[in-house]
């Protein structure tokens, strides 16, 4: 793994109280290095970056809409759309950050600022651990996907975008 460093920030702080409130325990890492990308943030902690968990924020018509997706995929949001029978749109750096609380890079997948409705895809439950942000670029905390399903009530949908043939 890589240097960790004190837990100082009030954004760690701020998703480790509200891990805590859900009844997770989890040891939140915070790095010198940074964690913003699930590239970035599986060399730090040692583990692929398919089991990084990405918090993405969209418009899902004129709602904000949490999708939380394994590290190496990509959405579909015109799947996401279908499923959800609205359109869908990525949310721009202020959007994310007034609906959250956090800055786009650590953006955790709980203890947001707004109550936001959650989508993980189905293809992040396939892991028996994976690695989430906790409020900044810089830290990170691991959980299971079924525990990360229930603490956000997240509705598991199939929205992998597949490559092109």
């Amino acid at each position: 793994m890589g240097e960790e460093v004190q837990a100082t920030q009030p954004a760690v702080r701020r998703v480790a109280g509200a891990l805590a409130d859900l009844g997770i325990t989890a040891e939140i890492v915070e790095f010198s290095q940074s964690t913003r990308t699930a590239e970035e943030a599986a060399q730090a902690i040692g583990t692929t970056v398919e089991r990084i968990v990405k918090s993405l924020i969209f418009m899902a018509g004129d709602e904000m809409l949490l999708v939380l997706t394994s590290g190496g995929n990509r959405v579909d949001t015109a799947r996401l759309g279908e499923a959800l029978g609205v359109p869908i749109k990525r949310a721009d750096a202020a959007a994310v950050r007034q609906a959250t609380g956090f800055a786009i890079g650590g953006v955790p997948p709980i203890g947001h600022a707004c109550t936001l409705p959650v989508v993980i895809d189905r293809d992040l439950l396939q892991y028996d651990l994976v690695f989430a942000a906790a409020g900044t670029p810089h830290a990170i905390f691991p959980i299971t996907p079924e525990d990360l399903c229930r603490i956000t009530a997240a509705r598991i949908l199939d929205i992998k975008a597949h490559a092109e043939p």
